[in-house]
């Protein structure tokens, strides 16, 4: 992706040949034909169309200004918990309309660029990229609806083609697949992007988006199958096209592929700052930003990102004094103790007594998410009864004396545990203002893409080997011990598929991926029906600290039965009180309902099943 500055400096001649169906940057919205008839003449001009399709990415902040939160996975079993998800019908979808509409663009300049009368090797890593966002674009709508039609030309009003039936998954996934295949053929490779267009997709991102595409639909269509496709004459999109082979197929070539992208040197887990580098790695900005003066450069890990800039283009989104949600139960239990084993079965847990127990002996990627307590912290947060969120990591960090230690409040709603992912580290950074890089694909990805893929091929086993050069490396960025063969052997309620899983929950939190993973490994019902619970108020039959504690500053105590809906007693594992209540998750809603109105444009879209 070119600089930011390249980015708004897009001069309107390349806006206008976007879609009238939706908003621009800059907020324009003329008819496509007479511009298309223009422009598309150099390369130049393809370049700053191509430009355009980073901004179609959910990131912090949406340039059509659509909505981001609704696939973000800040509400999942992991967050915010008793949170619900869609289960009735939707009158309407902006996450059906805006692929649709961004989809046309990428296929005007594929349009184009098989019209253009220069040297095609000028434009070729244009029209690749768009072959790459076409391919996004509909990845994005199989993982939301299942299969929908497929949309590779550039049709009018006039077109059948707007009268069409929705395809299956297996033929969209072999459309997406298709385009990747085009987009990996015609991008250079990372090394090859001059400096001022850094940013822009590389071929190493489009393997690694081919390997996560082939990795979700071949897990989807090994513990799914053919459960959410419908007949496709009653309801759903059938399954035309369904190949039992895929799966073994689809594995084998994500494990090929993210060993590909695993080779090169372009890329490199981000490790600049011991056990604080899970954390720092969300929240480069310039040097002001954090009290490492670290700057994005630092980051090699972002193989694909959506770009913002403190000066130019601002997140707009309020992620330090918001956070990414308030922490479960179930997250807290499943990061890992130093050991590599989760806390369930390691010697190293020391229980839930003491409200710093839990975080004694444990991996860094738990210290740099959560808030511990008896810390001081930067920012704002429900979760605390000081109202401060981030946590002075250096001793030389110069702290106002209004920031005082912070202690759990379980009187406010929430679970006790607070989410700063994405909280920014400095008072250079109020909320609205953060500016660091969303990631989209980064190196941590491949690596659990490789392991899982390995392990499925396996049946449940993978060598120690494969796991030395793919997530033990993410472990050990983690302060965590490597996953071995032998480490959780003694263990009955531990496979290796699962701990393949762990890590991948862990290392993607709030990266937008933890309902479609629950949905693809079939396991959704059983997840996300559970009742919520959070910080523990009940422990070897005596109450916790935090159960009797009084805040010093607010002179209030810090738990109340009546008004704490996530207690539980850790000795019995009974809840305390009920949690919020939530929708059932079912087998439906694996897929989001076909928009009505969508259906009254097109009656020959089929809903869903049970809908």
């Amino acid at each position: 992706m070119p600089t930011i500055k390249k980015l708004i400096a897009i001069t309107g001649s390349a806006l206008v040949l976007l879609s009238s169906c939706t908003k621009t940057f800059l907020d324009l919205d003329p008819t496509d034909k007479a511009t298309e008839a223009v422009y598309y003449k150099t390369p130049d001009q393809f370049k700053a169309a191509a430009n355009d399709f980073y901004n179609k990415m959910i990131g912090f902040k949406s340039i059509d200004k659509s909505s981001i939160y609704g696939w973000m996975d800040w509400g999942s079993d992991l967050l915010n918990p008793g949170y619900g998800w869609p289960s009735g019908l939707n009158a309407t979808d902006l996450y059906w309309n805006n692929p649709y509409a961004y989809i046309r663009a990428n296929n005007i300049l594929i349009g184009k660029g098989a019209q253009y009368a220069g040297d095609y090797a000028g434009i070729k890593q244009y029209v690749a990229a768009a072959y790459f966002f076409r391919a996004w674009h509909h990845f994005f709508l199989l993982k939301r609806f299942g299969g929908v039609p497929i949309d590779t030309v550039v049709t009018d009003v006039n077109s059948a083609l707007l009268k069409a039936p929705r395809n299956s998954r297996y033929e969209v996934t072999k459309q997406i697949l298709s385009d990747l295949d085009v987009a990996i053929d015609g991008l250079p490779l990372e090394a090859s992007i001059a400096a001022a267009d850094k940013g822009q997709v590389s071929k190493q991102a489009a393997m690694a988006f081919k390997a996560r595409v082939l990795l979700y639909e071949g897990t989807y269509e090994k513990y799914v199958g053919k459960a959410t496709d419908g007949d496709g004459v009653s309801s759903g999109a059938g399954s035309a096209g369904y190949d039992a082979g895929s799966v073994t197929k689809y594995l084998t070539e994500a494990a090929s592929l993210s060993q590909q992208v695993m080779s090169y040197t372009d890329y490199s887990l981000f490790s600049g700052v011991d056990s604080l580098s899970y954390r720092y790695l969300f929240i480069l900005d310039d040097a002001a930003s954090n009290p490492r003066g670290l700057t994005k450069t630092a980051n090699k890990e972002y193989i694909l990102s959506s770009r913002y800039d403190y000066t130019l283009l601002q997140g707009a989104t309020n992620l330090t004094h918001t956070g990414g949600g308030g922490i479960s139960r179930k997250l807290m239990d499943m990061f890992l103790c130093k050991d590599g084993l989760p806390f369930s079965v390691s010697p190293l847990a020391q229980g839930y007594a003491n409200m710093t127990d839990e975080f004694t002996n444990r991996e860094s990627r738990m210290t740099c998410i959560t808030g511990a307590p008896k810390q001081k912290y930067w920012g704002f947060s429900s979760a605390y009864g000081a109202n401060y969120t981030l946590a002075n990591y250096l001793t030389v960090f110069n702290w106002p004396a209004y920031i005082n230690v912070s202690y759990p409040d379980l009187s406010n709603g929430g679970s006790g545990y607070g989410n700063r992912k994405w909280s920014s580290e400095s008072v250079n950074r109020n909320d609205n203002q953060e500016s660091y890089d969303y990631p989209q694909i980064r190196l941590a990805e491949v690596y659990l893409t490789y392991a899982e893929a390995k392990c499925e091929l396996g049946n449940g086993a993978i060598s120690d080997a494969d796991l030395n050069i793919s997530i033990n490396k993410i472990r050990a960025r983690a302060g965590a011990a490597a996953l071995t063969n032998a480490l959780i052997a003694p263990y009955p309620s531990l496979t290796m598929l699962g701990e393949i899983r762990r890590e991948r929950t862990l290392e993607l939190l709030s990266e937008n991926t933890r309902f479609t993973d629950l949905f693809r490994w079939g396991i959704a019902e059983q997840e996300l029906n559970q009742v919520p619970m959070g910080m523990i108020v009940k422990y070897n039959g005596q109450p916790t600290e935090i159960a009797t504690f009084t805040n010093p500053y607010t002179k209030n105590p810090a738990y109340k039965a009546s008004t704490y809906p996530f207690g539980v007693d850790a000795t019995t594992g009974a809840v305390i009180l009920s949690g919020p209540p939530t929708v059932p998750m079912t087998k439906k809603n694996y897929l989001t309902s076909i928009p009505l109105d969508q259906i009254n444009l097109n009656t020959n879209l089929l809903q869903n099943p049970q809908y």
